[in-house]
């Protein structure tokens, strides 16, 4: 069954759980910015564990790198942020009142705004009385620039910004990556780090806040070998789920990599387009109705992005598909704009070839905070049959892999119980113990937070007879149980984790 509940419903379990909740909430709380729990941390670490063995796998020179947060000024003159890094702000003469314009527009018109201008949107707020009584002539739409400016020094003397994106910085470092790596291209350059905008209108927890992350891969390539990639043969009849920018309309459509070639996307493109799909159909594992690219438009899309398809998924909460990343091939403009500002050269040698050339960037993004509340609007469900919700996460990706418990808190039970706790963790096998309640109130909590299987210790483990040193193991999808030998316990959890086994075969 899928998650009912509403924002605020939702908002309240996230908390209790110890996924997410507002920071600074002791002091009334700081819009637009959230903290992770317990549960929440290590959802995240697991999804970036399984990111890291997923992207940076996908080239042998791709490697991962971490920069400063704070970055130099010319570094966003270059990369074009601080004259077009702007949101539409409504401002009412005389009011501190303030929204955002295509939001504001899209929620109450329920249509799309984003590539409409501020002349546009005001004209539409305006015909449409979308502020309510008051009067329009003191209403105007202006543009706000998203960066934090940061004045460093005691005297404050050198001017820099908090990131809002964490691509400038694989780009500021490909000159010395370029040389350290041996000069091979293509050359993944691989992050995952904190950025911070100065959001308007801040909302829906994780989807959109002023400070967030972001785990970017960032492809520098020739780019007279765009229409190639060694491993596209073998994948070119895969197909994606896509719906185009002159077929809105419509509904997505299945199109293999071949065919979506006769509408000029080439070969190195393509191909990644498919790994971000398997990423999240296979390592995710969404729901593949919920899952889409789709295309923008010339006006919706960076002017210099020349493809452009983001990532949607189709969240429960809002009731709405919901961008989450995006496939951008940004050709030469970053490399060039910070040659530009910087004088260093950013032309490179193709050795193979003979050509010189400023690279092109393929650029595989994923919001992490929305990536993750992803996997918190589309996993959780609500099981009548067992009268509590249940967390169904990629078993590789939940905060706890197997909780054990002793069925009673006495008669050596509990000391055999943490006895197979420390084996498993041994293991490095995520392993969460509790020993209050009733089992099946213990059952209820792991299901609640996504823990795939639970281990109960009870009497025959204990006693003589054919159920000696075994164990109950129980399954939280099937709510399916099966005695194990406890000296195989670590390889079955270990196979079962990597899915060499279904708990059907155990």
């Amino acid at each position: 069954m899928e998650n009912k509940l509403s924002m605020e419903e939702f908002s309240k379990f996230l908390k209790a759980k110890g996924f997410i909740y507002q920071s600074s909430e002791i002091y009334g709380g700081l819009s637009g910015l959230y903290d992770y729990g317990h549960n929440g941390t290590a959802l995240k670490n697991n999804w970036c564990k399984e990111w890291r063995k997923f992207f940076l796998k996908l080239g042998s020179n791709f490697v991962e790198i971490d920069a400063s947060i704070i970055m130099h000024e010319h570094v966003f003159k270059a990369s074009g942020h601080l004259e077009n890094f702007f949101d539409p702000i409504v401002v009412i003469e005389g009011e501190d009142q303030t929204y955002r314009a295509d939001h504001l527009i899209e929620d109450k018109l329920n249509e799309k705004a984003e590539e409409l201008t501020n002349e546009e949107m005001l004209k539409k707020i305006v015909e449409n009385k979308l502020l309510g009584d008051i009067d329009y002539s003191k209403v105007k739409v202006e543009n706000l620039n998203m960066m934090f400016p940061v004045d460093m020094g005691p005297k404050r003397a050198t001017k820099a910004y908090l990131r809002p994106e964490t691509a400038q910085s694989p780009y500021v470092n490909f000159k010395i990556q370029f040389e350290l790596q041996r000069k091979k291209l293509p050359l993944g350059l691989g992050m995952i780090g904190r950025v911070y905008r100065n959001e308007i209108s801040p909302r829906n927890l994780t989807l959109r806040t002023r400070e967030l992350e972001q785990a970017e891969l960032q492809i520098f390539f020739n780019p007279s070998k765009i229409d190639e990639h060694e491993g596209y043969e073998a994948v070119k009849n895969s197909k994606l789920k896509v719906l185009l920018k002159d077929k809105r309309d419509q509904e997505p459509e299945y199109l293999s990599l071949e065919e979506l070639r006769s509408y000029g996307l080439p070969r190195f493109y393509l191909y990644h387009m498919l790994k971000v799909q398997q990423f999240h159909l296979e390592i995710m594992k969404l729901d593949e109705k919920n899952f889409r690219f789709l295309e923008l438009n010339d006006k919706e899309k960076a002017f210099y992005n020349k493809y452009h398809f983001d990532i949607e998924v189709k969240m429960n909460n809002p009731a709405s598909w919901v961008e989450v990343g995006g496939v951008h091939y940004r050709t030469d403009h970053d490399l060039k704009g910070h040659e530009e500002i910087s004088r260093i050269k950013m032309e490179v040698l193709d050795d193979m070839t003979g050509e010189r050339f400023i690279p092109h960037v393929l650029e595989l993004s994923l919001g992490l905070g929305r990536q993750l509340y992803t996997l918190l609007d589309q996993k959780l469900s609500s099981e009548e049959e067992r009268g509590n919700a249940v967390y169904g996460f990629p078993k590789k990706l939940a905060p706890n892999f197997v909780a054990v418990f002793p069925l009673m808190k006495r008669d050596s039970l509990p000391e055999y119980a943490k006895k197979i706790v420390e084996e498993l963790e041994e293991e490095d096998l995520k392993v969460f113990y509790d020993e209050a309640g009733s089992v099946g109130k213990r059952y209820a909590r792991q299901d609640e937070i996504g823990t795939p299987y639970c281990i109960t210790v009870d009497y025959e483990t204990l006693e003589e007879g054919e159920n000696k040193n075994t164990v109950t193991i129980r399954d939280r999808d099937t709510t399916k149980q099966k005695r194990v030998q406890t000296e195989k316990l670590v390889s079955l959890l270990k196979d079962l984790q990597k899915e060499k086994v279904s708990f059907d075969d155990l």
